[in-house]
C-alpha cells in the first residue's frame, strides 16, 4: 500500500488500466531529462519550442488537459513556476 502512495497521478490511473508503466526520458548528453517520463520530456521539449498546450496536444495526439497536466508536473517535478523556466532549462541541458 505504501507504494501506491509514491506513485504520481498518472503513475497510479496508468496501473489501474493495467497499461505499462511509463520509461524515464532518455538522458541528455548531462543526464538531466532523466527526472521526467518519457512524455514529460515531450511535452517539455515542444514548450521550449514555443508551442501552446492546444498546439502540443495536437501534435502528440493527446488533450488540451493531458498537456496541462504534464506541464504541471514538469513545474512540480523541477521546481519551476512558469514554462520559460521550463525552456531555458532546457536550453542549458542541450548544451
Amino acid at each position: 500500500m505504501e507504494a501506491g502512495r509514491r506513485l504520481s497521478r498518472d503513475e497510479a490511473i496508468r496501473l489501474a488500466l493495467g497499461e505499462a508503466p511509463e520509461k524515464p526520458a532518455t538522458a541528455s548528453p548531462n543526464g538531466q531529462m532523466a527526472m521526467l517520463g518519457r512524455r514529460e520530456a515531450d511535452v517539455a521539449r515542444l514548450v521550449a519550442d514555443g508551442l501552446s498546450n492546444k498546439e502540443i496536444g495536437g501534435r502528440l495526439f493527446i488533450s488540451e488537459r493531458t498537456v496541462d497536466s504534464h506541464v504541471r508536473s514538469i513545474l512540480n517535478k523541477l521546481g519551476f513556476n512558469s514554462r520559460s523556466q521550463i525552456a531555458a532549462w532546457l536550453a542549458t541541458a542541450n548544451r
